[in-house]
């Protein structure tokens, strides 16, 4: 028993029409459904929720909280030239796997990565030097 998948992500944002901007036509999100304070949308197989709040921070948060989407490598030159004009980028990529580190219009910090769970521990396995203990499941 346990958790058996993401159902969805909701971000609170300061304004809906320039969050959704930002996640369909930088990130390129499908819109599922719009309301005056909201908007339902699909990255992937992932359900985003941007919900209207009046307490959204005015910097983004000080650690290394972040979400991760998938990109593929086909999309990944377009976006990131994407994300390089419109975001700021907050940090620079060291570990395995191409990744852009970028804030979205309320200093939500997220990344784009090409790679998976399975590729990361392949790539510990590699380089145990890192000292990082691999579990096969």
């Amino acid at each position: 028993m346990g958790i058996t998948g993401l159902s969805h992500i909701t971000l609170a944002v300061a304004e809906v029409e320039r969050s959704l901007t930002f996640y369909r036509d930088v990130l390129g999100c499908t819109v599922r459904a719009l309301w005056a304070d909201g908007a339902y949308l699909e990255a992937g197989s992932i359900w985003l929720c941007l919900s209207r709040d009046d307490n959204v921070p005015s910097s983004p948060r000080q650690d290394y909280t972040h979400i991760a989407f998938t990109v593929s490598e086909a999309e990944y030159a377009l976006i990131s030239e994407r994300l390089m004009i419109e975001s700021i980028i907050w940090k620079d990529n060291k570990s395995e796997g191409d990744s852009i580190y970028f804030l979205d219009p309320d200093g939500h910090k997220l990344e784009i990565h090409m790679g998976s769970l399975e590729t990361r521990l392949s790539h510990y396995r590699e380089n145990p030097s890192k000292a990082v203990r691999v579990f096969d499941v």
